[in-house]
């Protein structure tokens, strides 16, 4: 009987320890369970050498010492929100922003807030930013709002010049060497061939020109168009591919290295962003925003 009691209780005990393993602390993210995502990863520095051409596509290229990376969920907005909000929207689980700085293919130019006040303000709150330049558009593009900036015949001389663009609006921003810079290419219909060349080709120049000059170029597009692209280029092995992968795939669970258009090795680690949903309205502290939500795990902003 003694036997059996002291069983019983070893038992209960064993129990109770699980049972306190398993539930969540109180005040844990609102966010949706992510894969490749945890609360260790709220920010890391990245090392190794910089990936270059094809093989920064590649597992295992790490980042150059100096380059900020950052783990966790971010989001954007057309225009950028005024400090006072970004200040409001400390209290919401957010801790990145991407703004659309620059290019002739964004839909907000006008950027009455986004100023060098501004940069340095929101990165004293402790947020991190991720820099979109919307430039121009594949040939091919399916949205109907960007045909009239669609790239023309000389894609690699423009994708050069806008390259050099990109890089001295973000200085312009106060944004410093080795700071990420996303290329916004919209949906298109990549399969093409004429189409798919010349896009490629305006990509590649483009992040040849950010490289030379001593920035990172990523690259966002619709998970089943531009992604997909540069996937199929990746695996032919080209060069002067972009560094980072931020994929547009809405209606889904956020994930980083689930995604079908890209092999799971593939811009890998450190590399991705996953947009899982768009044209959202959130509150925070008192004010309501439009975004797209974004989980992600790659370099950001590094701001004077």
């Amino acid at each position: 009987m003694r036997c059996r009691k002291l069983m019983m209780g070893l038992v209960l005990a064993v129990a109770l320890a699980a049972l306190a393993v398993c539930v969540p602390p109180t005040g844990a993210a609102s966010r949706p369970e992510a894969e490749g995502f945890g609360a260790e990863g709220r920010g890391a520095e990245g090392l190794g050498a910089e990936g270059r051409g094809a093989g920064a596509a590649d597992r295992g290229a790490g980042w150059a010492p100096g380059v900020s990376t950052f783990r966790g969920w971010a989001f954007d907005t057309c225009l950028a929100p005024s400090v006072g909000t970004m200040r409001r929207w400390k209290a919401s689980d957010y801790q990145a922003v991407g703004i659309y700085y620059a290019g002739r293919g964004r839909a907000c130019k006008r950027q009455p807030e986004l100023t060098r006040g501004w940069m340095r303000a929101v990165r004293g709150m402790g947020w991190k930013v991720l820099p979109v330049y919307v430039g121009s558009q594949s040939p091919c593009v399916t949205a109907k709002h960007k045909k009239d900036v669609r790239m023309g015949r000389h894609p690699w001389r423009q994708g050069t010049r806008e390259g050099r663009d990109a890089v001295r609006k973000a200085k312009a921003l106060g944004m410093r060497q080795l700071s990420p810079l996303y290329l916004d290419m919209e949906a298109y219909t990549h399969r093409k061939k004429k189409c798919a060349r010349t896009t490629l080709a305006f990509v590649r120049a483009w992040d040849r020109e950010v490289r030379r000059l001593g920035f990172v170029p990523g690259f966002y597009s619709s998970a089943n168009s531009g992604v997909r692209h540069m996937e199929a280029a990746r695996r032919a092995g080209v060069r002067d591919l972009p560094a980072v992968m931020w994929f547009a795939r809405w209606h889904v669970r956020p994930h980083l290295y689930r995604e079908p258009a890209l092999r799971r090795n593939a811009w890998h680690p450190e590399r991705r962003i996953h947009q899982y949903a768009g044209n959202v309205k959130e509150r925070h502290g008192g004010r309501t925003l439009k975004i797209d939500r974004n989980l992600m795990h790659a370099p950001v902003a590094r701001i004077r």
